[in-house]
């Protein structure tokens, strides 16, 4: 069928509406049960398609197929108990199935009528019937991720039936471009990749040029480590990117677009495909869309996991098959980027904006967020917490929030440390500031940054020193080494990193890694260079005092260092078995049956073979300068350490 009109859509969403409408909580007598099982990567990883399947196949045998429908959906961000499987009627939610438990949610729920509620999630004693009743998803708001969960993102009809297309249709029939863009600009609606440029700007000052042709980037190049924001959004509304970038096409005068995606993220490159042959057998891309003029096409561009192409002059040079390398700006791509052309470049979160605010109205858009940061922004929550998953919250959402909320707070009963925003090119933001609204402005302030939207969190057992030589190590490693500053830089810095870590350092290190850090900063050709060192130069700023344990006393207040630990035995606890001698690779302990085991710390390997196999607990790390007492240095952990900078 060839979508011609405004009618033609909304034939195919009045068919399939009565289904969206179940899954949205309406009792509306379709007569039949709805299971949608998450088909993201992390269920699908955790055998979600394994449970699905079988679940067909056990309502084929018991011919219920005709009362039951299964269909796979998006993320629905709960990441950590799945696999996942929501039942309509009644928004069942059930956690981390499995295929052996088919035959009983069929023979319980589906014949029976009744809850199985041990598959349902469970929080200190309380079970959750349902999506609502989860506090996880309750302090959110779903904007962006509005249709994950919801639809069938490998059926286009689905998407229809949620309004998908209606705004295409309405801006290619019925306006101008300036309009649109005019209610971009006005809808506040920042870039979701990086630094938050404006995106309506971005439009007008590609529409300016008076250039043939144009070309529309969708950058879906999602290196930040701990970050999977774009990803979930691609494999669960890849429709929405297809319709924003067919509206941004209309708006600056451009027929192709292309989205940049990596590789490896083999679910979402299928949903892509899937969804651009769908939209084109639809006619809602190719020629004459809407029985105009207007012809908009897409096409896929793959990449390799280089780092460096999620910078946009780079990304530019991989698109056309060469190394990808970032070069100076200006000009800027919206003057001369694909094929020397006007270019306009966002990333997946962004487009993925773009429908709502011309379904729901600019003034509704503008109406969430904060005064200089609209909207909301996706996260992707990791590390040291007890939820993991994918959220969105408005702008100006506390950390506090989100860490503690959302996220409920840090495993253990553990202090909560830092946050990690914006990957290795953001900052670790200290407890603090737990109560700072996160918007654009609030985080550079502080010296991080929103990037795409990684949140790593990180409680007392983390080294700061070590976190800061594991980001620099990434972005070593992932430097194009187009540029000096960048390419001998970081190297340097992860030299003096590594060397501090080692407890080889000394107190003219902290001089020489903030002059390193700022130079590179400065001097850096592009915007990844540039934002290297933020990891060192927040952590400096948050935890110097770590630092100093480290190069003064030669101790890892964290106990994370292995050059700075010693492992003991302790006698009173050893049970003589010798099992971790057995272990030990280095032959570092010694003992005899019956009396307590030693270990020799100059053999020590620090591998903690022995700690894993000791049944008593009795061997225990500690630091390497026993008779170093950190509160008598002034030494601590946690947040300040301007008192030992203003020192030297």
């Amino acid at each position: 069928m060839k979508v011609k009109n405004t009618e033609d859509l909304r034939e195919i969403k009045d068919k399939f509406f009565p289904l969206i409408k179940q899954r949205l909580g309406h009792r509306n007598g379709l007569g039949i049960t709805q299971v949608l099982v998450c088909s993201g990567t992390a269920c699908s990883s955790a055998e979600s398609q394994d449970f699905r399947l079988e679940l067909e196949r056990e309502l084929e045998r018991r011919n219920l197929r005709d009362n039951v429908r299964i269909f796979k959906t998006g993320c629905f961000g709960f990441c950590q108990h799945g696999p996942i499987a929501m039942v309509h009627p009644g928004e069942v939610f059930y956690c981390q199935v499995k295929p052996d438990d088919v035959k009983e949610l069929v023979e319980t729920h589906f014949l029976s009528g009744r809850v199985v509620e041990r598959l349902l999630y469970q929080n200190n004693g309380q079970r959750a019937n349902n999506i609502e009743d989860i506090h996880f998803f309750q302090a959110q708001k779903r904007i962006v991720l509005r249709n994950c969960g919801v639809i069938n993102p490998e059926d286009i009809s689905e998407y229809i039936a949620r309004d998908g297309y209606f705004a295409l249709a309405d801006i290619i029939l019925n306006k101008k471009p300036s309009e649109i863009i005019d209610k971009i600009k006005k809808s506040g609606l920042r870039g979701r990749g990086g630094a938050g440029f404006p995106t309506g700007r971005k439009w007008e000052m590609t529409a300016a040029q008076d250039v043939k042709p144009k070309y529309v980037l969708c950058n879906a190049d999602e290196g930040d480590p701990g970050a999977f924001m774009d990803r979930s959004i691609l494999e669960g509304d890849p429709h929405s990117i297809l319709e924003a970038m067919a509206v941004s096409g209309y708006c600056i005068g451009a027929a192709q677009g292309y989205i940049y995606i990596r590789a490896e993220y083999p679910i979402a490159v299928e949903r892509l495909e899937i969804a651009i042959d769908q939209a084109r057998g639809y006619g809602l891309l190719g020629k004459n869309l809407f029985g105009t003029s207007f012809d908009f096409d897409i096409g896929l561009r793959f990449g390799a996991g280089a780092f460096v192409c999620g910078e946009e002059t780079a990304l530019l040079q991989s698109v056309m098959g060469q190394r990808g390398e970032p070069r100076p700006r200006p000009p800027y791509p919206a003057q001369e980027g694909l094929w020397g052309k006007p270019t306009l470049i966002s990333n997946v979160e962004t487009y993925a904006n773009i429908p709502v605010i011309l379904r729901e109205g600019w003034e509704w858009y503008s109406g969430h967020g904060t005064a200089s940061s609209k909207g909301s922004k996706v996260f992707s929550l990791a590390g040291k917490i007890n939820t993991t998953g994918l959220i969105e919250v408005p702008m100006g959402t506390t950390l506090r929030t989100i860490v503690f909320d959302i996220g409920g707070g840090i495993p253990g009963g553990k202090k909560f440390k830092a946050v990690q925003t914006g990957g290795p090119s953001g900052g670790c933001i200290p407890d603090k500031y737990l109560d700072l609204p996160i918007d654009y402005e609030s985080l550079k302030e502080i010296g991080s940054m929103m990037g795409s939207g990684g949140m790593i969190v990180m409680d007392e057992e983390n080294c700061m020193v070590d976190i800061a030589r594991f980001y620099v190590e990434f972005t070593q490693d992932e430097s194009c080494g187009r540029c000096t500053p960048c390419r001998v830089g970081t190297k340097r810095l992860l030299e003096v990193l590594k060397r501090i870590t080692e407890g080889k350092g000394e107190m003219e290190d902290l001089e020489l890694l903030e002059e390193l850090a700022f130079d590179i900063r400065d001097a850096s050709l592009c915007g990844l260079g540039q934002t290297a060192p933020n990891p060192v130069i927040s952590t400096m700023r948050y935890f110097r005092e770590e630092y100093i344990a480290h190069i003064r006393d030669k101790t890892c207040p964290a106990g994370v260092c292995k050059a700075l630990l010693d492992y003991t035995v302790d006698e009173a606890k050893c049970a003589a078995c010798g099992l971790c001698a057995k272990v030990c690779a280095a032959g570092a302990i010694t003992g005899a049956r019956g009396q307590p085991y030693r270990i020799d710390p100059e053999k020590c390997l620090k591998c903690a073979a022995c700690v894993a196999k000791c049944p008593k607990n009795a061997i225990t790390k500690g630091i390497r300068k026993e008779d170093v007492n950190i509160a008598e240095t002034g030494i601590h952990t946690g947040t300040g350490g301007q008192e030992e900078r203003a020192a030297l």
